[in-house]
């Protein structure tokens, strides 16, 4: 039957009716981002200290636990925007944080180095399945205003931050128990990501399918070659590659960085937990500020400001050098990755919309994979620090020029469909 205006077509969203209520959305996407990104990802390099005097893991190993995360990541995450796709991002963030939960709870208990790979394999299994399908599923629901829910969801990185800046060194640092202390944190993870499960399974869904070829409840097929044939997407991607390399060696090898120049487990830790508390306000700022002035360009700004963080303690490595480095980082990052996964999103059809976000990143799942790798032999062959974060600066110059070329396309892209 053909629908009147009395009766609405099948499948259609209205703002009203069908949508889900936007603060419970952004609240439940705030703690799977926490337990998915920080706690699954990030939160490793705070760890890694305690974790590897207990166990006697040199650089390279260490290196290498962060490396098979990102392998499961890369590997994983495409199969997970086409899962999300065709049979809903819901089910797949579920999936996502079941692995979590496994993966945590493992690595509790586990000692045995093949036994760590595979659990952190898992670990980036995790992030693939819940946190790329969460971000095309904001953006399907509210695509008006994708930059700034994508950015609240993206505050669970200075949430998680705080928390494990606050709580990790006080169960891994100075009176703790060195055996059991890094154990009891992922224990914790592990917890987190059980009450993570049921919140998401209570607050999500999926938004209605359109019809196909008049089969309502068909499940469309999804193609990809729309996604990655696009030059923006594929521009977005490459600038993603760089803060892949960039991001994941600070993360892991920073806090390392900063007790080596003498700075103190605590101090470090209140650092990391600075970083948190500013990223927690800078992303919905950054998401609702992309939204208005292009995420091409908020893009471009954030990665310079993330430049100059980096450079300050290879010029200087004082504690005066990593409080800028953590302060600038904690304004940027969260609108760095807020500005490049909404503008993935900007160029292709919201059918197509959670494989783009998991084509852009492959990009920095593939730079996760080759930074961590890269980073442990380096150090374990010079120990130098400062020459590590050298290199990522460069790449960063990089990321820059990237930044300024996907704003531009972007630009074109806006031009031709008001014309």
């Amino acid at each position: 039957m053909t629908p009147t205006s009395s009766q609405p077509a099948p499948h259609t969203v209205t703002q009203t009716d069908q949508r889900p209520t936007l603060w419970l959305m952004v609240g439940a996407s705030i703690l799977c981002t926490l337990v998915t990104v920080v706690f699954a990802r990030l939160a490793y390099g705070l760890i890694l200290p305690s974790m590897s005097a207990s166990l006697g893991l040199n650089y390279a190993e260490a290196a290498n636990l962060g490396t098979v995360t990102a392998l499961g990541y890369l590997t994983l995450v495409l199969p997970a925007g086409m899962l999300a796709s065709r049979y809903g991002a819901r089910r797949a963030i579920l999936l996502g944080l079941c692995l979590g939960i496994a993966g945590f709870s493992g690595l509790a208990m586990a000692s045995s180095y093949p036994t760590l790979l595979v659990l952190m394999v898992m670990l980036g299994a995790a992030t693939a399945f819940a946190y790329t399908p969460l971000i095309s599923l904001l953006g399907s629901w509210f695509p008006e205003r994708r930059g700034t829910v994508i950015g609240f969801a993206n505050s669970g990185v200075g949430s998680g931050m705080l928390l494990a800046g606050a709580v990790v060194p006080l169960l891994t640092g100075e009176g703790s128990d060195p055996d059991t202390g890094w154990r009891f944190v992922w224990a914790l993870f592990g917890l987190s990501a059980v009450l993570c499960a049921v919140v998401c399974a209570i607050v999500f869904k999926d938004p209605p399918r359109p019809a196909q070829n008049d089969s309502v409840g068909k499940v469309p097929r999804v193609r990809i070659n729309s996604v990655y044939r696009n030059p923006h997407v594929v521009t977005v991607g490459l600038v993603y590659a760089v803060v892949g390399v960039t991001y994941i060696v600070q993360s892991i090898f920073m806090y390392s960085f900063a007790l080596n120049a003498g700075i103190s487990p605590v101090a470090a830790g209140r650092l990391v937990a600075l970083m948190g508390i500013l990223a927690i306000f800078a992303g919905p700022l950054w998401g609702w500020g992309s939204d208005l002035m292009g995420h091409g360009r908020a893009l471009m700004i954030c990665m310079c400001m993330c430049l100059i963080g980096t450079a300050a303690p290879v010029l200087r490595p004082t504690l005066p050098a990593f409080t800028l480095h953590y302060l600038l980082l904690g304004i940027s990052v969260t609108g760095l990755f807020t500005a490049i996964l909404a503008s993935a999103t900007r160029t292709v059809s919201r059918e197509h919309a959670a494989v783009a976000v998991s084509f852009v990143t492959l990009f920095f799942a593939f730079g996760q994979l080759v930074g961590p790798a890269l980073a442990g032999l380096l150090l374990e062959a010079t120990g130098n620090f400062r020459l590590t974060f050298l290199i990522s600066c460069l790449l960063m110059v990089l990321g820059i020029y990237l930044s300024w070329l996907s704003g531009q396309s972007q630009d074109r892209t806006d031009l031709m469909r008001k014309t």
